[in-house]
């Protein structure tokens, strides 16, 4: 059977970019903010818009990186929503990437029936000192850097409006003090807790480490009103997936489906899981030779 893509898209290639005179009108008055201490100078690059989201970032955190530079990705229905939005969103991440010290280099825009916003990071690390998904061992500790219960809150606010103030601050707080912390701590195994939840990317450390991740579910730690959120059903379909893809990996035979749940909730922004012990960062388990399962959760 063949499958024309193009039939599925509402435009074509570049003809479906923001006209430019609407552009300009979301990005007027969007003045630079100089990174604060980048590692080097932008020399060529469009001082207009700008969107960051937090999690774009974390990916170069996870590895024990910085981020240099950034292109913005915007999709907006512009016939839907005002630009007035978009201009808020695009001011908000300019902001996020000035404190990351990361340039914006101008983006990419298309008239999309649904919003979207990103960016495309590009970031700089030593490679003796990385932290790698693959290097775990045996006898480690593992450390977690922000709480679950993003994803059942966050569908939460998507339901009913309501506005959970912990769950904001957890997302908009950069993972570059906690990437920098596992460094100086001599972590060298690491990765961000993100949308496959933490048992799905703690199975990809384990896996990959050729190790198994024991879990304590009594000192994993939580967002208030994470469980009340579950328990009134506010899951997703994504962190359905993961437990369904985690579980003959895992023995979860101590833990109800209830639990499971929270540990494997699709997040946004999430912290970094480390192999080691970091200060500021609760011990949530250990890593141990491997056995039957990648993760045994106690």
């Amino acid at each position: 059977m063949t499958h024309r893509l193009t039939q599925y898209a509402h435009g074509g290639g570049c003809a479906c970019k923001i006209p430019p005179g609407e552009l300009e009108d979301v990005v007027r008055g969007l003045t630079a903010v100089a990174p604060r201490d980048p590692a080097g100078e932008l020399l060529v690059g469009l001082d207009w818009g700008r969107i960051a989201a937090t999690n774009a970032l974390s990916d170069v955190y996870a590895m024990g990186g910085r981020p240099v530079v950034a292109v913005n990705l915007l999709g907006w229905p512009r016939d839907v929503l005002p630009f007035e939005l978009a201009a808020d969103t695009l001011r908000g991440g300019r902001d996020v990437c000035a404190l990351a010290g990361c340039h914006l280099a101008g983006g990419h825009s298309v008239d999309d029936p649904e919003p979207k916003y990103g960016l495309a990071v590009t970031g700089i690390a030593d490679p003796n000192r990385l932290l790698r998904n693959d290097s775990g061992k045996p006898g480690t500790p593992l450390s977690l850097t922000k709480p679950l219960g993003l994803g059942v809150l966050n569908n939460r606010h998507k339901a009913t409006g309501e506005r959970f103030e912990e769950a904001v601050a957890v997302m908009t707080t950069l993972n570059a003090e906690a990437a920098s912390t596992a460094l100086a701590a001599g972590a060298e195994c690491a990765t961000d807790v993100t949308g496959f939840g933490l048992l799905g990317h703690l199975h990809k450390l384990a896996r990959a480490s050729g190790v198994t991740a024991v879990i304590d579910s009594a000192a994993v730690p939580y967002l208030e009103g994470a469980r009340e959120a579950l328990a009134a059903g506010y899951v997703s379909g994504g962190t359905r997936r993961n437990l369904e893809w985690v579980a003959p990996h895992a023995d979860l035979s101590k833990v109800d489906e209830n639990e499971a749940l929270l540990l494997a909730d699709a997040q946004t922004s999430g912290g970094l899981l480390v192999a080691g012990e970091i200060p500021g960062a609760p011990v949530i388990g250990e890593l141990v030779p491997r056995g039957e399962h990648t993760i045994v959760v106690r």
